[in-house]
């Protein structure tokens, strides 16, 4: 198993995952003594995830006036209400 020292870790970080990813394992050494070993991450084999459309049906109701909703109100915040301010 190759040893190397935390400089050319550090250095050579790139070079030295691509041996983990093709399943070679390293150790990183300070002043000559190991320290830390570097080892390929056995991948389990995903699954094929399900699909999240739909998994809050039945949850919540949507109003029958949904898109007409607060409609005066809203036209009133654009356009004002020139009946409140005859009185004044």
């Amino acid at each position: 198993m190759e040893v190397v020292n935390i400089h050319e870790a550090k250095t050579h970080l790139s070079r030295l995952m691509e041996k983990v990813a093709n399943g070679e394992s390293f150790i990183i050494a300070k002043a000559g003594k190991p320290i830390g070993k570097v080892v390929p991450i056995d991948q389990p084999e995903t699954a094929p995830k399900k699909s999240r459309i739909g998994f809050m049906k039945g949850m919540f109701t949507t109003p029958d006036d949904f898109d007409t909703m607060m409609a005066e109100e809203i036209e009133e915040m654009f356009y004002g209400n020139p009946d409140k301010f005859k009185d004044r």
